[in-house]
């Protein structure tokens, strides 16, 4: 299997900072979910995520969090700051290689789809299609633990199909803060773990946060769409099945990326045009609770290297891959 890019490596870094943060960092429109009645869901429950949501962009806290997966844990320190307007995050791995990840000024005012998935069906009596992701997880709110020398609230978010994970969750009762997070496999093993081992509210002095940044993560926003200028017909590629629940955080005509979400889980698909023959065949490379997957294929006679990364099942990984097809799209 070919090696995952630096970028893509650092990513990692930055999707346990989007954990935190919002639970991904992520852009675009929230598409349908499935059929699901939103009565039968733990109300609570879903008013604790919805609780989560906003406390991990609204809620100015830095603490120390491990993470672990397999036999390797990482030390890592956040600090994360709301000013009137905009949210700020620097996570400074204290372990290992080191290494530094800033979020910049992000506007509080932008809700990106996770965070829409997770507050949708909070309305009492809404229809299905109000759920959001809680039509596709079952909660339930479990008893209280300490975490971090806090009080927390256990959340269970389990997957109704078998193309998902589960999540256990410790939510801070006072702010919502997620302080503890578990992804578990469908035999029930934990895949990864990460808990804030000390936390403080409020603003922090900048000097904690670390030193020299590594990777600056800047969040695109949608722009509104300009006019479209006459070319001639291109070629792009589609995913033409994706779990339900699952939405695209943004469509680009021919781009080498398209990324989806549920509002708890991401993957991102990758296509690559190969030059004359393609070796067929697949590689997989696993870490915590996300999979890599990677399988060199003919579409259409076409020779592509497809390359699905994200915290789903390798069996979902494989299906999502075998899906792609080639189309061709009128660009006026």
């Amino acid at each position: 299997m070919r090696a995952l890019p630096v970028s893509r490596l650092m990513h990692r870094t930055s999707r346990l900072m989007s954990r935190l943060l919002a639970l991904l960092l992520l852009l675009g429109f929230v598409g349908n979910t499935a059929a699901a009645d939103c009565n039968e869901q733990d109300l609570a429950a879903r008013q604790w995520l919805d609780k989560m949501s906003h406390s991990l962009q609204e809620v100015s806290y830095s603490g120390v969090f491990t993470y672990e997966h397999g036999s390797s844990m990482q030390t890592l320190r956040i600090r994360h700051q709301v000013t009137d307007s905009a949210e700020t995050a620097h996570v400074t791995r204290l372990t290992g290689d080191g290494g530094s990840v800033m979020r910049t000024e992000h506007p509080l005012d932008c809700i990106h789809p996770g965070s829409k998935l997770v507050r949708l069906g909070l309305a009492f009596g809404g229809d299905a299609e109000d759920c959001g992701m809680a039509a596709h997880y079952k909660l339930k709110l479990g008893g209280e633990i300490l975490v971090a020398g806090r009080t927390a609230q256990v959340l269970q978010i389990l997957p109704r199909d078998m193309f998902r994970y589960g999540y256990l969750m410790a939510l801070d009762t006072e702010s919502g803060l997620l302080l503890k997070s578990q992804t578990m496999a469908q035999d029930g093993r934990t895949l990864e773990r990460f808990q804030f081992a000390d936390v403080q509210f409020g603003l922090a002095n900048p000097a904690v946060a670390g030193t020299e940044v590594e990777v600056v993560h800047h969040t695109d926003h949608p722009q509104p769409p300009g006019p479209k200028t006459p070319a001639a017909a291109v070629r792009a590629w589609l995913v033409g099945w994706v779990p339900e629940g699952f939405a695209p955080t943004s469509h680009h005509d021919n781009a080498h990326e398209q990324t989806f979400t549920d509002g708890l889980a991401v993957f991102s698909v990758f296509l690559e045009s190969l030059q004359g023959s393609v070796e067929l065949g697949e590689g997989l490379a696993r870490q915590g609770g996300t999979s890599a997957y990677s399988r060199g294929m003919q579409i259409e006679a076409s020779p592509v290297l497809v390359t699905v990364i994200g915290e789903v099942p390798v069996n979902t990984a494989r299906m999502v891959a075998d899906s792609i097809v080639w189309e061709v799209a009128d660009a006026d």
